[in-house]
């Protein structure tokens, strides 16, 4: 008899990676290059690391009831915090402190929940609506959001000439060329 799978965790194995890369990539920037934006009506470098952070709370603290906003640097998640003023640019060494305690929520919920709790639903207000989400859900959306925003970050990076955010490295083994 096979063994249980107790948490969804193995499902989701990869994801670090997305949040690893940004994290070396937004760590080496300068003040200047986190101000860099892809078009003048576009957000800057620092404020798109700090929403896909802050996101993670939201969704996972707000909307799922999770513990741990209290780790992270959004203790008002429900609400516009530093992440959304503009006129406060925030430096490398904020933005990655950001993203690594809001990973750290992230690695709970997935060591925590199992695949039976993935559909467990939970309602959020918008519009005048109730939206109904799953664990399932929130986590997907979660995982394409940090995607999306990592992928905007690296485009702005390299339409200003400077390295992109390359999430596939450290995913695969190598070989030396011409073994097999």
């Amino acid at each position: 008899m096979a063994a249980k799978l107790q948490n969804v965790a193995p499902f989701y194995e990869g994801w670090q990676f997305t949040n690893e890369r940004m994290i070396e990539r937004i760590g080496a920037l300068s003040p200047e290059q986190l101000g860099l934006r892809a078009a003048p009506n576009l957000w800057p470098i620092w404020a798109i690391a700090a929403h896909a952070a802050m996101v993670r709370v939201y969704w996972l603290c707000v909307v799922c009831k999770e513990p741990g906003a209290d780790r992270t640097p959004f203790t008002d998640p429900a609400n516009e915090g530093w992440e959304d003023d503009l006129t406060h640019p925030r430096r490398s060494g904020e933005l990655v402190s950001a993203l690594e305690s809001t990973w750290t929520i992230v690695e709970d919920c997935l060591d925590r929940w199992t695949p039976a709790m993935l559909q467990d639903d939970f309602r959020r207000e918008r519009d005048g609506q109730i939206q109904i989400h799953t664990r399932q859900s929130v986590l997907m959306r979660l995982l394409t959001h940090d995607a999306y925003h990592c992928a905007e970050i690296g485009q702005t990076l390299g339409i200003n000439g400077l390295p992109e955010v390359d999430i596939w490295t450290g995913r695969a083994p190598t070989l030396p060329a011409g073994r097999s």
